[in-house]
């Protein structure tokens, strides 16, 4: 074996803020549900927009548009929310829509560009280029367990 069977091409399931495309891990989704709208917490970040009951388990959901305070979120009949399995954690982000999965292989990934000392930067892995698209990749491991949403936070203490 030789090392070039370190490549390995990457399975992304991209989706839509805004007007920009952002994909995360496939491995990283655990199921895909149109928008209900969450019961509210009190004193919650403005991000999370409440909790959900999916099948007895109570999930926080992340509206991602404000996360990363890409305007006024739209809620219609495109916005899906993606269930997500963080570190054993299930975790529901609100994005405006779905579109595919991508199969992005080495060649098609870029660098994430320099972002100086912001900490949002850490979260992307780098850009995905498909034809003439450009997909986002970020790592939704580090996003969701990032101070910024303490949703994580005390299971990586006790761990």
């Amino acid at each position: 074996m030789d090392s070039q069977n370190t490549t390995q091409d990457k399975e992304v399931l991209s989706f839509r803020l805004a007007k920009e495309e952002y994909a995360i891990s496939i491995l990283k989704v655990q199921e895909i549900r149109g928008y209900e709208e969450p019961t509210l917490l009190p004193s919650a970040p403005a991000c999370i927009k409440g909790i959900m009951n999916l099948r007895g388990s109570i999930v926080p959901i992340v509206d991602m548009r404000i996360l990363f305070n890409l305007g006024e979120p739209v809620y219609d009949q495109f916005t899906v929310v993606i269930v997500l399995n963080i570190k054993n954690h299930v975790i529901g982000m609100v994005v405006d829509s779905v579109s595919d999965v991508v199969t992005l292989s080495d060649d098609q990934m870029r660098p994430a560009p320099e972002m100086g000392s912001t900490a949002d930067g850490d979260y992307i892995t780098g850009l995905g280029t498909v034809g003439e698209r450009m997909l986002i990749v970020l790592d939704i491991d580090q996003l969701m367990s990032s101070e910024k949403l303490g949703l994580i936070n005390g299971v990586q203490k006790a761990a």
